[in-house]
């Protein structure tokens, strides 16, 4: 027998990924081919753990350093995770120039301010990036990516 909070968060997470899957990164990409980027967006590509081939996905994210961070808002139930769990070397490409990388999880990460750091300049930005954030999350985790230099 499930809870109403169960069947509640389940109903969050199936709703989220549809508008990911079915709104959001189709707009994302299309914006991408006409050339119009944010300097938030990034784009991941893991290696699908069944078919074997590239899979790309658009996610925000920072880079600090050698590292680049995302925020998975599905946790390790998003596709791209269950892909990192299989396969942790990752590209990514950040102002138009691709890397490679390994991902990690690191649940120990403080993810809303993870998630306040990716809104820009300004705590309008980083209020309302957060607040987006944590609307479309169900279980978030961040992920770090330590990148080649």
């Amino acid at each position: 027998m499930t809870t109403k909070s169960a069947d509640k968060a389940r109903r969050k997470f199936k709703f989220e990924r549809g508008m990911g899957r079915i709104v959001m990164n189709p707009v994302v990409a299309a914006l991408d081919r006409l050339g119009i980027r944010s300097s938030l967006v990034v784009e991941l590509e893991t290696v699908g753990r069944k078919s074997g081939e590239p899979r790309r996905v658009p996610l925000a994210g920072r880079v600090e350093g050698n590292d680049l961070w995302v925020i998975s808002q599905h946790g390790r139930r998003a596709g791209w995770a269950y892909n990192i769990a299989a396969n942790p070397n990752v590209r990514v490409r950040v102002d138009n120039e691709w890397r490679t990388g390994t991902a990690t999880f690191e649940p120990d990460d403080d993810v809303r301010a993870r998630g306040r750091s990716f809104g820009g300049r300004g705590r309008l930005a980083q209020s309302a990036t957060a607040l987006t954030m944590r609307a479309m999350e169900s279980d978030p985790i961040s992920v770090r990516i330590a990148l080649v230099s």
